[in-house]
């Protein structure tokens, strides 16, 4: 089954320097059919100006990972930790038993990112941050994992506390790939940039897509695209 998401349809927030919009119920946006799949609860996709940013905050036994589409978003927490992220590239957080932080556009230009949470299969793990590079002349044409917790992707991607991969790549016009879901998997997968037919369905540019029990499925550009595509538990 594929069920899809429009962007234009997405739960809405604006605060003038943050523009947000939700995949899945969020904050002051509760939709009680959109609350996740599986594990996976939070899909944001925020437009933050120039200058600003989120102020020091605290979270706990959640896994955090932040997809930067454009920009930079610049990290710190209270474990010392402190890096600039740019576009195309992840950072993780483990939020753990408790982890204080901030996340700023301090860019001349707006910087937006995808924030995605998956709950962990344990609470009360130590905190911690990092960060990586993908090169984008390596995603090209083919399934790249950015964050796992699965052993198969072990050193190839950012660590996670979750049976769960979330995957990137970029397709040149015509290109295609596929990706099989075992059974008792699910995933949801947001186009970054671009258009996509995903199982004969078109896909533009910021929509979702999630899959239940649909085994294969085969991704095609019909333009230069850019997508995310997470894989996880469907319970």
């Amino acid at each position: 089954m594929i069920d899809i998401r429009r962007f234009e349809d997405l739960g809405r927030f604006d605060l003038g320097w943050l523009a947000a919009r939700h995949h899945f119920s969020f904050g002051r946006y509760y939709d009680p059919a959109r609350t996740g799949v599986g594990p996976l609860i939070v899909w944001n996709d925020d437009t933050i100006q120039p200058g600003t940013g989120f102020d020091m905050h605290g979270h706990r036994d959640m896994e955090i990972i932040t997809y930067v589409r454009r920009g930079a978003i610049t990290h710190q927490d209270h474990l010392g930790n402190r890096g600039r992220t740019e576009a195309g590239d992840v950072q993780v957080m483990s939020a753990g038993k408790g982890i204080m932080h901030a996340e700023y556009n301090l860019e001349d230009d707006i910087t937006q990112i995808f924030q995605i949470w998956i709950k962990p299969t344990e609470l009360g793990l130590q905190p911690r941050w990092e960060q990586r590079a993908f090169p984008q002349a390596g995603r090209g044409g083919r399934l790249v994992p950015l964050a796992s917790g699965q052993p198969e992707h072990a050193g190839e991607a950012l660590r996670i506390h979750q049976d769960a991969t979330l995957f990137g790549a970029r397709l040149d016009a015509g290109e295609r790939v596929r990706h099989g879901f075992a059974d008792g998997r699910a995933g949801y997968l947001v186009a970054a940039t671009g258009r996509l037919q995903v199982n004969g369905e078109d896909i533009c540019a910021r929509d979702g897509v999630t899959f239940a029990e649909e085994g294969e499925v085969e991704i095609e550009a019909l333009e230069n695209s850019e997508f995310l595509l997470a894989d996880v538990p469907a319970d």
